[in-house]
């Protein structure tokens, strides 16, 4: 196609739009009953790529060397992640007769939850053929992906832990190194109380310090490995507010931190605390 190879889905206009949205670039639900034979839709980035537009001739070679002709009637943004469809879509009519080797890669079935167990005795007779439900199938197509998120959380959870006894020992260190200051603002007034605010401010700032550095390290790193591999339709996304708990949780890590040292630091002995060097 066009000097490359495309993948080419074919589908039936009258039926789509009852299992799946198009998110018209140019074009709309009409445009369905406008493909016939010979129109087509692509996708948006692929109009980009090969400078298409609606009333474009698109040129497909298929496997056997036949050559066919489609106009471009629609352009549409598809997911970047698993898109269902293919960069070029015609009708299956139109597919049928121009590709010899034919596969379904879905067949919907607008079916009520009595059949499912019917479907899905049919479908064990087909060895690469699996069952879904139209809520479960974002949940099971991207089951990997959940997979390889679930154990980055768990290594995410090693290093908090790693890093909360670092935090720990670090404010011990600090307390003890400065167990005549704090005695010095215990005799001008300060009190217990105030004393273990102060630790735990400490704590609490050193640990937003770590996590501003790591959540930006992170995204960086995250929008260089997205921007490496984009052409497999992996997008880049912020999560606003997993970092925005993140964040949160670190608050809570510095507080949890500071409890001991702070707890030594309200109890010191004034006059002990002065003497010591």
């Amino acid at each position: 196609m066009q000097g490359k190879q495309t993948k080419v889905s074919g589908i039936d206009p009258a039926t789509i739009e009852r299992f799946y949205s198009f998110y018209w670039t140019t074009g709309s639900s009409s445009t369905l009953d406008q493909l016939g034979a010979d129109g087509a839709l692509v996708t948006k980035t692929y109009a980009k790529d090969k400078h298409l537009k609606v009333g474009s001739d698109v040129s497909i070679k298929t496997p056997k060397g036949d050559s066919h002709t489609v106009v471009v009637r629609g352009i549409y943004d598809p997911p970047e992640a698993s898109p269902m469809l293919d960069d070029v879509v015609v009708t299956q009519k139109a597919f049928d007769s121009a590709f010899a080797q034919r596969k379904n890669s879905f067949t919907f079935l607008d079916a009520d939850a009595g059949s499912a167990a019917s479907i899905k005795a049919a479908a064990k007779g087909y060895g690469d053929a699996k069952y879904h439900t139209g809520t479960a199938y974002p949940k099971d197509a991207t089951k990997d992906m959940a997979i390889v998120m679930g154990m980055l959380y768990v290594l995410l959870g090693f290093s908090v832990v790693v890093s909360l006894f670092g935090m720990v020992n670090t404010m011990v260190l600090s307390v003890f190194e400065r167990t005549r200051e704090i005695g010095m603002l215990r005799t001008i007034g300060m009190t217990r109380r105030q004393a273990r605010r102060m630790i735990r401010h400490e704590s609490i700032i050193t640990a937003l310090i770590g996590t501003t550095f790591g959540l930006g390290l992170g995204v960086f790193l995250s929008a260089l490995v997205t921007q490496a591999v984009s052409m497999d339709g992996l997008p880049l996304t912020i999560p606003v507010q997993t970092l925005a708990v993140f964040t949160l949780l670190a608050i809570g890590a510095g507080i949890v931190a500071a409890a001991l040292p702070a707890r030594r630091a309200s109890r010191l002995n004034v006059l002990e605390a002065l003497q010591y060097e």
